[in-house]
């Protein structure tokens, strides 16, 4: 028995030392948001490759299946402009599956603008690991109202 236990525990710590450090792929993730929150584009823009894009996908009010093209240039400028809420988007967890350079990140979030709930959804980067380290290639988020999970409060 102790034979079989060393064996599993031998094959776990092989396991575990084969999957590979997503601390890497979740920076440019983490820096956006932060970003965000501070309503600081510099940061904001050094999240993305020069070209990224950006896609939303919802029901409008009729019900209807929506896509469409954000620009990553007005979405930076828009972070940067002044306003009176901070952009807080809460992350309820992160899934990440790669393969070399490449890897694709999945996160639950909620949208607050101040201490008011916007918008939740799914966010899905493609991110990849270039010269400069990892950078957001796409996003692409789905927005609804519902079925919201809340932040916490720390206090």
């Amino acid at each position: 028995m102790i034979k079989i236990a060393i064996a599993f525990l031998l094959l776990t710590s092989l396991n575990l030392s084969a999957q590979p450090d997503k601390t890497e792929i979740l920076k440019p993730i983490k820096s956006l948001f932060d970003g965000m929150r501070a309503g600081d584009s510099t940061i904001v823009r050094a999240a993305f490759i020069k070209d990224a894009s950006m896609h939303s996908t919802f029901l409008d009010k009729e019900g209807k299946k929506q896509l469409r093209k954000g620009s990553l240039d007005a979405f930076v400028t828009a972070v940067g402009t002044p306003h009176d809420e901070i952009w807080d988007e809460q992350i309820f967890v992160y899934r990440v599956e790669q393969d070399g350079t490449l890897a694709s990140v999945w996160t639950e979030y909620t949208f607050y603008l101040g201490d008011k709930m916007s918008h939740c959804g799914v966010n899905t980067f493609q991110v990849v690991d270039t010269e400069d380290g990892w950078k957001i290639l796409n996003l692409t988020d789905t927005r609804r109202k519902d079925n919201c999970k809340l932040k916490t409060s720390n206090k």
